[in-house]
């Protein structure tokens, strides 16, 4: 089996492609003959009403149901995907470098999102250097990863309690589960409150508010932002906190929740991260948008693996830019350039194809949403249900139905097994 997530592939109607949603607007002629010869059905990768970050709506889609209050935080998992120092007792908070007008309103929550490797590094280098916390036992590690992307490690001679709030305001923390809000026009950041009566709780606050307004002065001052300024690029003024964490996960290892040889293809710190907690064998494929690359390697890869999850990055990002013609547009480019190559390389006689998505990220709304994704598992040895495409539309009267996230590597297994 080659598990493809199509990350935040899942969309709502939209004015700029009639009333379409970037998958039934997309000409996908590669998905449209595996949608062909398969079945599909719909999935709630978390649970109803809930938007989900990935990371927790990736181990859901692998199989794995936490309870909200066992999850141990999206900032652990990225902090292990890039290989942070981390033990128990440590906070790891996920950032976004972002950029704040001078009345303090967030601007852009991604600072341009394309951002130069060299000024992320040089401003955190900056910002871990001048920080000085009130508790002259706590330090701080400023760690970014991927564009706008960072991670914040703080530690204490005394453990830190996880319960607390996010600074950042598009996003909850819902018993260690990140939870996204609606994204409004007018947004400040928010301070950390301890979510319980606890001194690590109101520490771990401490640290985090000290964090924050040390770091918007530093970052104010900075030469990374004069330069910036002179080249008419979004500052990097700001950095957004959120899912807090203060442990090391001890989940089992997905072979052995599946008794399948389970491999993967990913890219972000996040994915990285859940494939070491999952003891994933991961393939190097190239970069983001090396699909030609990936889809080379995850065929090859079925001659030894029996289970290949592959996780492609981009329609999420065209949805959280709110660019519905660029997700149609990305959609084609996956279509033709992962997945023809895909089919050119496997035989599906023997090799089940599935498709899902992690999440939904709407263009309308320019962030995660609750709506189902679709799914559709597809080869020789799946009976077809008449489904013509890989769309909304037509997973809804899919034959699976609707399912859970943790339900669907399962219900690929017993699809096998009939």
């Amino acid at each position: 089996m080659i598990y493809v997530l199509l990350d935040g592939v899942g969309d709502l109607p939209h004015p700029d492609l009639a009333g379409k949603t970037p998958l039934e607007a997309a000409t996908t002629r590669n998905m449209d003959v595996l949608a062909k010869n398969g079945s599909m059905g719909q999935v709630i990768s978390v649970g109803k009403g809930i938007a989900p970050e990935s990371d927790i709506a990736v181990f859901n889609m692998l199989g794995y149901k936490f309870q909200h209050s066992d999850y141990v935080g999206r900032g652990v998992i990225e902090a292990i995907g890039i290989g942070v120092d981390f033990k128990d007792g440590d906070l790891a908070l996920r950032g976004n470098f972002a950029t704040l007008d001078n009345e303090g309103k967030i601007i852009d929550r991604r600072a341009g999102r394309k951002i130069e490797r060299e000024d992320t590094e040089e401003i955190s280098k900056e910002i871990e250097k001048k920080i000085r916390f009130s508790n002259p036992n706590a330090s701080v590690v400023v760690a970014p990863t991927v564009d706008h992307r960072v991670i914040v490690r703080l530690r204490d001679s005394k453990p830190l309690s996880s319960e607390i709030s996010n600074t950042d305001p598009a996003y909850a923390r819902v018993d260690g589960m990140g939870i996204a809000k609606a994204v409004s026009d007018f947004m400040k950041i928010e301070k950390c409150i301890p979510l319980e009566q606890t001194e690590d709780a109101a520490s771990a606050a401490i640290l985090v508010n000290e964090f924050t307004e040390q770091s918007l002065e530093i970052m104010k001052k900075s030469d990374v932002n004069k330069q910036r300024s002179q080249k008419n690029k979004k500052l990097l003024n700001s950095i957004l906190l959120r899912d807090a964490g203060n442990k090391y996960p001890n989940v089992k290892p997905i072979n052995d929740l599946h008794s399948m040889n389970f491999s993967c293809i990913v890219d972000m710190p996040v994915e990285v991260g859940i494939s070491n907690i999952l003891k994933m064998k991961a393939f190097n494929a190239g970069g983001l948008t090396d699909y030609e690359e990936k889809a080379s390697v995850a065929a090859q890869a079925t001659e030894t693996e029996n289970a290949i999850y592959v996780h492609l990055k981009g329609p999420d990002d065209f949805g959280h830019d709110g660019d519905a013609i660029g997700k149609m547009k990305n959609i084609e480019e996956i279509d033709k350039r992962f997945f023809g190559t895909l089919l050119d390389h496997i035989d599906v006689s023997k090799i089940a194809v599935m498709i899902s998505a992690d999440h939904s990220t709407p263009c309308i709304y320019k962030g995660h949403s609750d709506d189902p994704v679709p799914l559709l598992i597809s080869g020789d040895m799946i009976a077809n249900d008449d489904a013509q495409r890989f769309t909304e539309a037509e997973a809804k009267k899919g034959a699976i139905g609707l399912i859970e996230g943790a339900q669907v590597v399962k219900t690929a297994i017993d699809f096998f097994k009939t």
